[in-house]
C-alpha cells in the first residue's frame, strides 16, 4: 500500500502559482487552468503528495471555470473543513495528506449522479493518462478511469 506524504522537493518544485494555490489557499483564475479541458481518461493526484484524488469518469463540465468532479476517487484521500473566508460560508476542500488546498465542494452538481460539484484548481492536481498510471503505481484505479460515452 502506497504512503502519501507532503513532500519538500515536491513543494520546492511548484511554479509560483502551484505555490499559491496549495500552499496559501489560493485560486487560479476562472478559465485560465491546465486541466480544465482535459478529456482523457486517467487520474488526478496532488500535485505535492501523490495521493489519488479524482477520476476522468467523474469529470463533468460545469461551465464554472474549474475543473469540477462529482466526487472523490477515495474519499479517505480529501478533507472537507469550513471555510469562512471572503464574506461567505463554503467547504474547502484539502488532501488529506499533502494538506494542500485544492478548492472547494458545492452542493450544485448533478442530481443523478450524487449533487455535488467538487470545484478543483488544476494548479493542485497532476494529471496521470491512463496509459501511465499502472507504470506510476495507480495500477488499483484503473477501472475507476474508463471512458464515458
Amino acid at each position: 500500500m502506497a504512503t502519501y506524504r507532503k513532500d519538500p522537493d515536491a513543494v520546492a518544485r511548484l511554479t509560483p502559482e502551484q505555490f499559491r494555490v496549495t500552499q496559501e489557499s489560493g485560486t487560479e483564475r476562472p478559465g485560465t487552468g491546465e486541466h480544465l479541458h482535459e478529456k482523457r481518461p486517467g487520474l488526478y493526484v496532488d500535485i505535492v503528495s501523490g495521493e489519488p484524488l479524482f477520476a476522468s469518469s467523474d469529470k463533468f463540465e460545469s461551465g464554472c471555470g474549474w475543473p469540477s468532479f462529482t466526487k472523490p476517487i477515495a474519499p479517505a484521500h480529501v478533507k472537507e473543513l469550513r471555510d469562512a473566508s471572503h464574506g461567505m460560508i463554503r467547504t474547502e476542500v484539502r488532501s488529506t495528506h499533502g494538506d494542500s488546498h485544492l478548492g472547494h465542494v458545492f452542493p450544485d452538481g448533478p442530481r443523478d449522479r450524487g449533487g455535488l460539484r467538487y470545484c478543483i484548481n488544476s494548479a493542485s492536481l497532476r494529471f496521470i493518462p491512463r496509459e501511465r498510471m499502472e507504470a506510476e503505481g495507480y495500477g488499483a484505479y484503473l477501472d475507476q478511469v474508463e471512458d464515458i460515452a
